[in-house]
């Protein structure tokens, strides 16, 4: 078994994969900045900010994975980059693998084709952008990091969020750098499900400093 530390594990994305983490049977440490209203039992929960090095010292060391799935919002924006910056200097070299939860707009919209974000800026409203920036920021961290850092990033699907009250299937289909859709066209994922592909990670890594994205 795996022990492992969600930052932001009281979030849609992190309480899930805390959730699901601990089903399985791995040591799961939980960090949120307030108290979690339905603790999931045998979880070791952490009141503190991820912005607090004595914090980050206390919940990274000696860990198999530390998973980012903090949300660069309210009084958050802005703020996750140097997380992510402080955690790699942290990690590198080290055997504890690091996860960031991100977003879609990241994902390219074809093989070879733009991203997401390049297509669809334009129109997006300005109160959002900060909050996608965040997230093609952390990419380009990872992926300029040091060879000795394991890393993956998730991008969940182009609809996700708790506010869609997605149904959970127990399953998912796994997919790279390119916007998944089903048949349908629709491209979105429970966070129980994407929890799925993440702790599935986890415990048989096919994503060594690389993106991966899931869908229904």
């Amino acid at each position: 078994m795996a022990s492992l530390t969600v930052l932001g594990g009281s979030g849609y994305a992190g309480a899930a994969i805390v959730a699901e983490a601990a089903k399985r049977g791995h040591t799961v440490t939980a960090v949120s900045r307030g108290a979690v209203a339905a603790p999931v039992a045998d979880v070791e929960y952490v009141t503190g900010s991820a912005l607090d090095a004595g914090v980050l010292d206390a919940v990274t060391a000696g860990r198999d994975a530390v998973i980012v799935a903090l949300s660069p919002r309210g009084d958050m924006a802005g703020k996750l980059e140097p997380i992510v910056d402080d955690l790699i200097g942290r990690l590198a070299g080290t055997s504890t693998r690091l996860g960031y939860v991100g977003g879609a707009s990241s994902l390219l919209v074809e093989e070879g084709g733009p991203r997401l974000f390049d297509v669809s800026k334009d129109h997006l409203p300005a109160e959002v952008k900060p909050e996608i920036e965040t997230g093609l920021a952390a990419l380009d961290l990872l992926q300029a990091s040091p060879e000795g850092l394991d890393w993956f990033y998730v991008s969940p699907p182009e609809d996700f969020g708790s506010w869609l009250g997605t149904a959970s299937k127990g399953a998912y289909t796994l997919g790279g750098d390119v916007l998944l859709r089903d048949a349908d066209g629709t491209s979105t994922i429970s966070a129980a499900d994407l929890a799925l592909a993440i702790v599935d990670e986890l415990e048989t890594p096919r994503h060594r400093r690389a993106r991966f994205t899931a869908i229904h």
